[in-house]
């Protein structure tokens, strides 16, 4: 957002929820553009560790996931230990994340490499930031063909499904899977009337909108968020475990999410935060013992620019 669009915006806001909401909320809009803004031109985003540089067969990113949020269901997984290790990401959003983790690694590491991911922001290999979609061993854009309209987002179950597909195979020296979850939308979070569209007809109000104008409050917020990392825990993980054969699994994330710390709601760019850049890094193991069948089958879809937009609107972007 550039300060025109902020002043727009914050226009609106003010004209809309009034001085309190719309003005709080429009400055916390300029509180973390600035934080971005200045963490890129001073270099205090350059910090973390590029996940090529550790020992892993198997990689699970889990988007957005904290280590305190893993820490408070560790009990329930038998594959979490009590003490959740971290990691410090090279990024706080996926496209930091994507552009710093492959931009830099070597061409035959890519090219060994399995990527299976349910995020959107893959569409921009090749564009916006390296390599080419071409580099890697295989690239598996899984949301391009496995988005569920209702959920707003690639369930986690279909993302194992295609995992165990292609782990399964056994091609490639390593392999990446990037799930959605714990990442908005949540799925036991009911906004109603309070997410309703604006007047200008444009998206509907994001958790991390309600969050600023204190719509809905950091507990039930957290809350929805915990949940949705059983979900991916329970649907993806779990059986993710159980139907590959790999001696260094690793669960970890992109990046984090913050809920009010250094005054920020959601994530943004460049931001050194460690509420966005430190991350869980759990080492565990996985044995096949063959409970899953895969279905799904990748299938080619060519996606509207229309429908590309709906769907970032859809994981809170805009």
């Amino acid at each position: 957002m550039t300060f025109v669009d902020w002043v727009e915006e914050s226009r609106f806001k003010l004209d809309q929820y009034g001085l309190r909401k719309g003005g709080r909320s429009a400055a916390l809009d300029f509180w973390g553009g600035a934080l971005r803004h200045s963490s890129h031109t001073f270099g205090f985003d350059q910090r973390g560790t590029n996940v090529y540089e550790e020992e892993w067969d198997v990689l699970l990113l889990l988007d957005t996931c904290r280590p305190d949020v893993m820490a408070e269901v560790s009990n329930e997984y038998d594959f979490l230990p009590g003490d959740i290790p971290s990691f410090t990401s090279v990024g706080s959003t996926s496209w930091e994340f994507l552009d710093r983790t492959f931009a830099g690694a070597d061409p035959e590491t890519i090219a060994d490499t399995a990527y299976v991911c349910a995020n959107n922001f893959s569409q921009e290999f090749g564009d916006a930031f390296e390599p080419d979609p071409e580099a890697f061993g295989l690239l598996d854009e899984v949301w391009r063909y496995g988005w569920d309209d209702d959920l707003g987002v690639v369930p986690p179950e279909t993302v194992t499904d295609r995992a165990v597909s292609v782990g399964r195979e056994g091609n490639f020296d390593r392999l990446i899977v990037h799930y959605m979850q714990p990442h908005v939308p949540y799925r036991s979070l009911d906004v109603g009337d309070r997410a309703e569209a604006d007047e200008r007809g444009e998206a509907e109000k994001s958790v991390w909108d309600l969050l600023q104008m204190g719509e809905i409050d950091q507990e039930e917020a957290w809350a929805a968020y915990r949940d949705n990392l059983r979900w991916v825990l329970e649907d993806g993980v779990a059986p993710l475990l159980k139907n590959l054969d790999s001696g260094t699994v690793i669960i970890s994330s992109d990046h984090g999410e913050a809920f009010g710390e250094w005054g920020l709601y959601g994530h943004y760019r460049h931001v050194p935060a460690s509420a966005l850049r430190e991350v869980p890094w759990v080492e565990t193991s996985a044995t096949d013992e063959w409970t899953l069948e895969p279905k799904i089958e990748p299938v080619e879809v060519e996606l509207e620019q229309s429908t590309l937009e709906d769907r970032l609107t859809a994981l809170g972007y805009r």
